[in-house]
């Protein structure tokens, strides 16, 4: 195709991807290029008769597969925010073949054996390097030829089993929904709810990507609830044996590389380093969390008046909440409309503590209808880059939220930032857009992730903003939440979306009194699926896994975390995080909980420091967040917070102490 929009360089700001002009036919013969292509620059590499510089070498490296990253980067983005039926067949089609060509690359001996022989003085250039050999080492490039074949074959099945899983993921999110109907059965819901979800007479409530779906905080009929939730804990049934296989798989690939486990692989190059430190740290919530959760649901029974089931657990928190608190989850939702969220309360955050402005730029556009564009400016009028969002929950997109990159900053390419964040909030049928408090810190939380990318100031691609360790990536983006409820800006974006007036002193009141309400809860379902991510992935040489549902409550009851009004945030069967290389959590969901011991940290150090002030907001840019993978993570947080971290902040805010 002579009009491939991947063969060139976007002429659009910034690169942004020409979304109008790129159609689904476009990507496989793009793919096939960028490859061909790929290889090819990596063969003049290999044949080149130089001595191995860092410049013809690590730098040429970098400076190649640009036609394949382009389409790649695009194609994923859609896989996870719209995937049509036919991106999900080309989803499946290239998964394994991207496998084989990323293997064709890091097992490609003469490469390994330049790169081996590269040396440079300059300090950047040196952890690029670095980064590079424990790359390609944990790839396989020093294995032998045996070896490596069996390990290509293990990558491709991989490859295979986990886009199965996350197509399952996606394809159950409509067909498990629950479909009523009559709307009597959704009493509980307010008018826009269930007229959001209303088709050819019936009411479909598709299901959000975790077990504790929000509808059931208000759903007062309890046979409704208990349908919901057994849609939720049962969909993708499939994906157990799929499970089960991939982590086997893992199991195997880990020990061909030298690991005991898939854990220690891991972990190994990540902020942690050992499984001994990653289970060490949990073991300190463990027991804290199990007996503020035992502590709630005594509370939940009594508001009850009977004995609760999981599905009950929401609706009566709400009920005990309002008791204890005078706190409606229902009333803080007209102060928060999604555009004044944004513009009044996280756009005016970053202005305030970075000096940093944002212009609409309605010419420019995304993949789907509902995104906006904006341009992202220094305090002195420089230009930054670019930032998407995607607001809205559709079938074709996974649950969650999440950022990512359309265009890495670079200056060894020149290239500036793009950045996306995507949120799963219920589109209304009309109207506004009224967001629930937690849609709201979860906005904040994902642009703390655009901000990294954003404020991104390195040489090289591979080191960018967010390129670093899984345990680290989620750092900022907690520390980014503190904003949503600091008094000058709650006060300026949370405003009644008909009046404007402002949320009343009371109730903020009542929201920050109730700030501790409900983490035992809230720590047990996320310990939870820590602990079963971990025992899927600690699992010993050759064991076998027969019965997936017995391996999950097993682990669960080996960890000290059975108890069954919680469930685990994702069970085995949804679990995209550690069963999709699009995510690659696996064995690092523990990683949020590691993040959030450096939030609490540098959290204190704002408040100490006097909070909302410039000078704090550009010390934090120039020491963490502009650096990116460029240095060693947690050498960038001592630089910042100027002391090592500790646990007892995490503590006391979780109100676990």
């Amino acid at each position: 195709m002579t009009d491939n929009p991947f063969f060139a360089p976007s002429g659009l700001p910034y690169q942004l991807p020409d979304f109008a002009s790129i159609r689904e036919e476009h990507f496989l013969p793009a793919f096939e290029r960028g490859m061909a292509e790929h290889l090819a620059e990596v063969d003049a590499i290999t044949s080149s008769g130089e001595a191995p510089t860092f410049d013809n070498t690590i730098a040429a490296l970098e400076r190649s597969g640009q036609i394949l990253r382009r389409t790649a980067t695009i194609f994923f983005s859609l896989a996870s925010s719209d995937a049509t039926d036919g991106i999900r067949e080309i989803e499946k089609e290239i998964a394994p073949r991207l496998t084989k060509h990323s293997d064709e690359i890091n097992l490609n001996r003469e490469l390994w054996a330049r790169i081996k022989q590269v040396a440079t003085e300059d300090a950047e250039e040196a952890w690029l390097l670095e980064r590079y050999r424990t790359d390609f080492i944990k790839a396989g490039a020093d294995l032998d030829e045996a070896q490596q074949a069996r390990l290509k074959e293990l990558n491709e099945k991989l490859s295979t089993l986990t886009t199965d899983f996350s197509q399952n993921v996606l394809k159950a999110t409509s067909e498990s929904a629950l479909v009523v109907e009559d709307a009597a059965e959704l009493d509980g819901l307010d008018e826009a709810q269930i007229k959001a979800i209303e088709k050819d007479g019936k009411y479909v409530l598709p299901l959000l990507n975790y077990t504790n779906q929000p509808a059931l905080a208000q759903l007062t009929n309890r046979a409704t609830r208990e349908k919901l939730y057994t849609l939720s804990v049962e969909r993708a049934p499939e994906n157990f044996e799929l499970a089960a296989r991939i982590a086997e798989i893992r199991i195997e690939r880990a020990n061909l590389l030298g690991y005991p486990d898939h854990a220690a692989y891991i972990v190994a190059d990540q902020t942690a380093k050992t499984v001994d430190a990653v289970e060490s740290m949990l073991a300190q919530l463990v027991g804290p969390a199990v007996r503020n959760a035992k502590k709630e649901a005594e509370a939940l029974e009594e508001q009850a008046g009977h004995p609760i089931e999981p599905w009950d657990w929401s609706f009566y928190t709400e009920k005990v909440r309002k008791a204890r608190y005078d706190l409606d989850e229902a009333a803080m939702k007209p102060y928060f409309e999604l555009g004044r969220v944004f513009d009044d309360g996280i756009f005016f955050a970053a202005t305030k503590l970075f000096g940093i402005t944002f212009t609409p730029r309605p010419d420019l556009r995304g993949y789907h209808p509902d995104m906006k564009v904006w341009e992202v400016f220094n305090e002195d009028g420089s230009a930054i880059g670019l930032f998407l969002l995607d607001p809205y929950a559709r079938p074709t997109k996974r649950g969650g939220a999440w950022m990512n990159n359309l265009v890495d900053q670079s200056f060894l390419l020149g290239d500036k930032p793009v950045v996306m964040n995507n949120l799963n909030i219920t589109k209304p049928a009309e109207g506004p857009t009224l967001m629930t408090f937690d849609e709201v810190e979860t906005a904040f939380h994902e642009f703390g992730h655009a901000l990294h990318g954003l404020f991104s100031q390195v040489r090289f691609p591979r080191v960018e903003g967010t390129s670093v360790p899984r345990d680290f990536v989620e750092y900022p983006s907690q520390v980014n939440e503190m904003w949503a409820t600091w008094p000058e800006i709650l006060a300026n974006y949370a405003k009644h979306y008909e009046t404007g007036e402002p949320m009343p002193g009371e109730l903020i009141d009542k929201m920050q009194a109730a700030e501790q309400f409900n983490q035992g809860f809230a720590t047990l379902e996320y310990l939870k699926a820590t602990l079963l991510d971990w025992s899927w992935h600690r699992l010993a040489t050759g064991q076998t896994v027969a019965d997936a549902r017995a391996f999950e409550d097993e682990a669960l009851r080996a960890a000290g975390v059975d108890f069954p009004l919680v469930r685990t945030r994702y069970r085995t069967n949804y679990f995209l995080h550690i069963f999709s290389d699009i995510t690659g959590y696996s064995a690092g969901y523990y990683s949020y909980i590691w993040s959030e011991v450096l939030d609490a940290e540098s959290v204190e150090w704002f408040k100490e420091n006097g909070g909302l002030k410039r000078e704090n907001g550009d010390h934090f840019r120039k020491t963490l967040l502009s650096v990116g993978g460029s240095m060693d993570a947690l050498a960038a947080f001592r630089a910042f917070r100027g002391r090592e971290p500790r646990i007892e902040p995490l503590l006391k805010r979780r109100g676990l102490v």
